[in-house]
């Protein structure tokens, strides 16, 4: 096989998102930390997914048009840093092959050159023994494959091959995989997606082209008009995920065609992506829960949207990535426009974080992603929003607590973005229960027992109590204010009795208790 046509390129995606949905949870389970925080392969599987639905929209089926909508689509469903990373090795694809109708074996190998390239710029501080490494390693060994034969099968094996070896020794190169007894979760998933791909590419023949063999619609998404009120008919704009062992698409489109209207329903196997306006979301709900699982449900009030679109435009504005209920509030009661919901076992993507710029009464917006892992997910909205925006780099909730603290309204962007970034030096601790067994820095880790995070520090106790104090001792010094954002899980009085007994353990420090309601982590704890 010497040269790669549109019609592959679908089915080769395809194949390498099918591979990646099937292990997924096992690549998820190579996280380091044994803590509920964004997946690898979760991540990866869901920006692929995104990708893939943009062909949807494709009317130009060469090849060129193909890369192109898959990368925008990995853009905007980023998640997580590996999905920033793999969005970016897709970027570099499209702009490689941008204009072409054929790919040869040269082609390839400078597509993922120029990816990888892509991917190592998007890091401001890239790090070896990680997706990067198994990335470059396999574009060298396509640039040594296609110098040698234009057989587009040998590339890929060869390709294959060499990434299957670099992976086997990330533990070397990134000590802390090596203590965990892991390979990388990234490069892991880029090799599930090759192996997809592989699949494919060794049943081609020269002289067969193959034709997509998934139904992915081209109905066309209309965004409703919204100068009038009048002009909405459907109120509510629904979007989610089917999944199931086989939902139909035509099937479920027929039975939600009368529900509203700008109806769209993509996907392929396992799950599907609905969107539509109805008046009606809950019983398209329970018509789409008939095919399988329903996931990543959002419901918006366009008559919402429209007042909001309507508002007059503020200086400044700012989109802050929250999660529970009792943070959300103190947040927005510190001036954040826009909370995004920022669930820590799934990051919000891209696309989400976008949304939220785009809503927000203000021409200069503030990000606040208030997680090391969504950080590049928000970098991305800039280069899609024609508003002027800034990126503070808050890793935790308290680090952005305290730039919202020094967010002063009238002051411009890059007052304000100088000032916040001085939130950095508060120091985070978190208190959850570990997800799986783990053995970090020689500590053992048994799935289920409450573990602590001080400065990304592994803490243990026998007790809660006695974790959170660990982390308290492990962060505080003397006169630091320690303040506690207790999680849903735990109720405002037993909150209440454990502060009590720290302030008499830690008598040098003043301590501050506020309900957070986030999920999965018993505390927040800030320390400054």
């Amino acid at each position: 096989m010497q040269y790669l046509e549109s019609a592959q390129l679908q089915e080769v995606l395809v194949a390498g998102a099918a591979r990646l949905a099937r292990l997924r949870k096992e690549i998820d389970r190579l996280n380091v930390f044994p803590v509920p925080d964004g997946d690898t392969g979760t991540n990866m599987y869901l920006t692929f997914m995104v990708a893939l639905q943009e062909l949807g929209e494709v009317t130009d089926e060469s090849l060129g048009a193909v890369t192109g909508a898959v990368a925008r689509g990995a853009l905007r469903g980023a998640r997580g840093n590996s999905g920033v990373i793999l969005s970016q090795i897709l970027q570099g694809f499209a702009v490689s092959l941008a204009g072409k109708e054929r790919a040869g074996a040269q082609d390839i190998a400078d597509a993922l050159e120029l990816g990888v390239d892509y991917a190592y710029r998007a890091l401001s501080d890239p790090v070896e023994g990680t997706i990067l490494t198994v990335a470059r390693s396999a574009a060298e060994a396509a640039r040594y494959a296609a110098s040698r034969s234009s057989d587009l099968r040998r590339l890929s094996i060869y390709t294959y091959r060499k990434a299957v070896e670099t992976l086997a020794i990330t533990p070397e190169l990134l000590p802390v995989l090596k203590k965990a007894g892991v390979v990388d979760a990234g490069g892991q998933g880029f090799l599930v997606i090759l192996e997809g791909m592989l699949q494919v590419f060794r049943r081609f023949r020269q002289d067969e082209l193959l034709t997509f063999p998934l139904d992915f619609e081209r109905d066309e998404l209309t965004a409703p008009r919204l100068g009038e009120l009048d002009d909405i008919k459907f109120l509510y704009c629904t979007e989610f995920l089917v999944r199931g062992p086989g939902p139909e698409t035509g099937d479920l489109r027929e039975k939600l065609r009368d529900m509203g209207d700008c109806l769209m329903v993509v996907g392929n196997g396992e799950t599907l992506k609905v969107h539509i306006h109805t008046n009606h979301p809950g019983t398209v709900l329970e018509i789409a829960v008939k095919q399988g699982t329903l996931h990543e449900v959002h419901i918006n009030n366009m008559r919402d949207q429209h007042v909001e679109m309507q508002r007059p435009n503020k200086p400044l504005g700012v989109v802050s990535v929250v999660s529970g209920e009792g943070l959300t509030k103190i947040f927005e009661s510190l001036g954040v426009d826009i909370i995004v919901d920022g669930r820590q076992t799934m990051n919000p993507s891209t696309e989400e974080i976008l949304r939220a710029v785009e809503r927000t009464p203000a021409d200069r917006v503030l990000i606040l992603p208030n997680n090391g892992n969504i950080i590049l997910a928000a970098q991305q909205v800039q280069a899609l929003s024609r508003k002027e925006i800034r990126v503070v780099p808050t890793h935790t909730v308290p680090q952005g607590l305290a730039a919202m603290l020094a967010f002063v309204p009238d002051a411009d962007l890059d007052s304000n973005f100088a000032k916040m970034e001085v939130s950095r030096a508060v120091l985070t601790g978190e208190v959850t229960r570990a997800v799986r067994d783990a053995e970090i820095d020689g500590l053992q880790v048994t799935q289920g027992e409450f573990v602590g995070l001080a400065e990304d520090r592994l803490v243990q106790g026998e007790t809660l109590a006695q974790v959170i104090e660990n982390v308290i001792a492990a962060l505080a010094f003397p006169g630091a204010l320690v303040t506690l954002y207790h999680g849903k899980e735990v109720s405002t009085a037993d909150a209440e009795e454990l502060v009590t007994r720290f302030t008499a353990q830690f008598p040098d420090n003043d301590f501050e208790l506020y309900y957070g309601g986030q999920p999965l982590y018993y505390f927040i704890i800030s320390v400054e």
